[in-house]
């Protein structure tokens, strides 16, 4: 009897990434019953003024049919600046192998646009220090071959729209 194990998707407060560990990046892994795969994520080279840091989902179980187990995969923007921001939008998009289900949004934001392909969340004003993102139930179609790309936009920020790809 194969059985896959269970678990609640591990937050990675470790996952934010800065400007200064482009090099460094963290990692996230698939796992269930048979052998784990590790993926690097990829950031794309920001301006050094940008206030934010991306936070996603470091270790994860995939159950039956392909679905990460416990509430989904987790994207998110950290606000590291003492300053208010107006119109914040961040989207998440499938670039290979992955599927998207139901999505809540966190931090106080709104879910504008979801697709099984993208998912956006809003906030009118992301406050200091503050985060917004998204725990969206997903199914990765290929668990060894999977990554999704991040944009944000925003008003009062100096950093690029294009945030980089997060997978293996």
């Amino acid at each position: 009897m194969n059985r896959m194990r269970t678990s609640a998707a591990v937050l990675a407060t470790a996952g934010a990434i800065t400007a200064a560990q482009l090099g460094l990046a963290g990692s996230a892994s698939a796992s269930s019953d048979a052998p784990s795969a590790s993926t690097a994520s990829k950031v794309a080279p920001r301006s050094a003024g940008c206030p934010i840091d991306i936070v996603y989902t470091s270790r994860f179980y995939i159950g039956s049919g392909g679905w990460v187990t416990g509430n989904g995969l987790y994207f998110g923007l950290k606000n590291k600046s003492n300053k208010s921001f107006k119109n914040v939008k961040f989207t998440v998009t499938n670039v290979k192998n992955v599927r998207f289900g139901t999505a809540k949004a966190k931090g106080g934001g709104k879910i504008t646009h979801k697709t099984s392909k993208t998912v956006t969340v809003y906030k009118k004003t992301l406050k200091a220090k503050a985060g917004l993102g998204i725990q969206v139930r997903s199914k990765l179609l290929n668990k060894r071959s999977y990554k999704v790309k991040f944009s944000v936009r925003g008003s009062g920020w100096n950093c690029a729209v294009n945030q980089g790809t997060w997978g293996a």
